[in-house]
């Protein structure tokens, strides 16, 4: 386990990272998640010792981070950066040299990891030569090419098309099945909602939820739903029942007010507009970190 403890760290008059605590298990995705300039890079940083924290502690298996740890984390940043000159399997091996794998391991990972991601044959080209995607691929390889215990992917998917999101989520979720601790962050609400088990969303470097994505689903309150209808949206906005609307062709995901039933909500409209699917839903991973932000900012 990664135990995150009382994490603050101050540049000067500003604390970017505000008393911060948080544990990350063995075989879960870990969300990491908030608005531009949270917070969330600074935490990594010092999780990776790349910066020093002012206060708290950051502990592995109950040990502080030594020297030798460091060749058992992959990080893939999300500022990307490659040697351009270089050729790719030159790139991924130098990279490998620094977790300190042996040679002959290295090559035949990182072949492995060409052919998964489908870049085999670019291994003599230069970085420079390859598309933005495959430069990608080239980097997320070069994070994951050591079998590292601990993983932190920041925007993972960034450059990437539909298709290569759908690999790499699908090389995320076998991680998982392999016991390894795994931290994402990223800005997909979507993404995070289908991959992370747990999050924790900052704001302001101060933490505003955390725990079980189930659980604070639950707690975010189950007076939401979806209708499809076919009529005018406006009779939707103009419902005293409602506290919000999302309101899409055809469809509409609502917030009801909290005193107000679904069913007394569904007899309100009924003669107005033509539903043609009505259903109770819990708030999505979206909904949730808006609310939060929106409140934490107040």
């Amino acid at each position: 386990m990664l135990q995150v403890t009382n994490l603050t760290k101050t540049f000067k008059d500003t604390v970017a990272v505000d008393n911060i605590s948080f544990n990350v298990e063995p075989g879960k995705i870990f969300g990491l998640l908030g608005p531009n300039g949270a917070g969330k890079t600074t935490t990594i940083r010092m999780i990776l010792n790349i910066i020093r924290p002012s206060a708290g502690t950051i502990l592995f298996e109950g040990k502080s981070f030594t020297k030798e740890f460091f060749n058992y984390v992959g990080y893939l940043p999300e500022e990307r950066g490659l040697y351009k000159k270089s050729k790719v399997l030159d790139t991924i091996l130098y990279f490998a040299s620094l977790k300190n794998m042996d040679k002959k391991s290295a090559v035949d990972e990182s072949i492995k990891w060409l052919k998964k991601l489908e870049i085999e044959n670019y291994k003599g080209k230069k970085i420079e030569e390859l598309s933005k995607g495959n430069q990608q691929k080239v980097q997320f390889i070069a994070s994951v090419v050591h079998n590292p215990k601990l993983l932190i992917f920041d925007e993972p998917f960034s450059g990437f098309d539909p298709i290569i999101q759908q690999i790499i989520k699908e090389i995320l979720l076998s991680f998982v099945n392999s016991g390894k601790i795994i931290i994402l962050s990223t800005h997909q609400m979507d993404t995070a909602e289908k991959l992370c088990s747990d999050i924790f969303l900052i704001n302001k470097g101060k933490e505003v939820c955390s725990g079980s994505l189930s659980q604070i689903k639950k707690q975010s309150g189950s007076n939401n739903i979806r209708i499809e209808f076919e009529g005018d949206s406006s009779v939707l906005n103009s419902s005293p029942f409602i506290a919000h609307a999302d309101c899409y062709s055809g469809y509409a995901e609502i917030q009801l007010k909290d005193n107000i039933l679904p069913q007394d909500f569904l007899r309100s409209i009924i003669d107005k507009v033509a539903v043609t699917q009505f259903s109770i839903i819990e708030p999505t991973l979206n909904k949730i970190f808006i609310d939060a932000i929106k409140r934490s900012s107040i």
